[in-house]
Formats: structure tokens, sequence, C-alpha cells
């Protein structure tokens, strides 16, 4: 029998989410990046992974403004939004080789938004055979990877980023 090692992940499967006061995005913004593992700090938003990711490299482009939607965001801030994601794709790309990508904005709790109150965009990536991110087995999906060690991937080309290097 193999056996599937994922210990990180059972706060989660326990319900023992993050629980901070206010806004947790908010709250990870004002923490040392590679506590929250925060991979780059824009003029606008921030490039950070998912604590809880659905596949490995799972990363959100989160903006400084505090909103629920997307129309609350000014043009400055969505431009950046975009533009950090464009920076995602090569960056999984080149580390992960995915062979696509999920990318999208869940607005509102009834979209599945697990943090509505502050709009963030995911960028997921996939692979043939990765069973639709959803989890089949046991109600537990397995990241083979520690998110320390995919911020240790991505980090030295979110720096290159901060250099001016894409």
């Amino acid at each position: 029998m193999k056996q599937l090692w994922a210990p990180w992940r059972m706060p989660y499967l326990r319900g023992e989410n993050e629980k901070v006061a206010g806004c947790l995005f908010c709250h990870k913004l004002t923490q040392e990046d590679a506590v929250e593992h925060i991979l780059y700090r824009g003029a606008h938003c921030a490039v950070m992974l998912n604590r809880f990711p659905y596949t490995n490299g799972h990363m959100m482009v989160v903006p400084y403004t505090h909103t629920g939607t997307l129309e609350g965001l000014d043009d400055a801030a969505l431009l950046e939004m975009m533009q950090l994601v464009q920076h995602c794709l090569r960056a999984l790309r080149q580390v992960f080789t995915p062979q696509g990508f999920n990318i999208g904005v869940n607005e509102g709790s009834v979209a599945g938004a697990g943090v509505a109150e502050h709009v963030h965009l995911h960028i997921v990536p996939r692979w043939a055979g990765d069973v639709n991110y959803m989890t089949v087995i046991g109600e537990t999906r397995v990241i083979p990877q520690s998110l320390d060690d995919t911020y240790a991937a991505f980090r030295p080309l979110f720096d290159a980023l901060l250099l001016g290097c894409s």
C-alpha cells in the first residue's frame, strides 16, 4: 500500500482556517513575505501562494485595496492585476510546466469566495489527469510539495520582476 502524506492539510480539513481580527488578506499583507508566502509586492497588488492550494503552484493576485468587488478597484490596480497574472503564468510554466490554467475571481460568497470581503484573483496550474482539481478521495487532495519549497522555487523569479527582468 502506498501512503499519501500531507500533514499541513489537517488544519484546513478540520475547519481550523486562519482566524484573524478583520480581513484575512489585509492582515497577510502586513506580515513578512516568507511567513505568508508573498512572492511579490507591486504598487497596487501582491502575489502570494494559496495556503490551501488546489494544485502545486496555486497563486493569488491580491490588491491592496480592501473591496469585495472588481468595480471597487481603480484602473491602476486592475492593470497591475493582469500584468501580474502574466508574470505568474510565465513563472509557473518555467517551474512546473503545466499544460493549462484556471484563472478567475470568485466574487461573493455565493460564487465560492472564501474571503468575500477582499476580491482576489486565482491562478491554478493544471495538468492532464489532475481530475479537474476537485477532491476525489476521502475529501483530501494531496499536494506533493510543501508551501515553503514551492515558495523557494518561485521567489527568485519574482525577485527578478522587482529588478525589471521578466
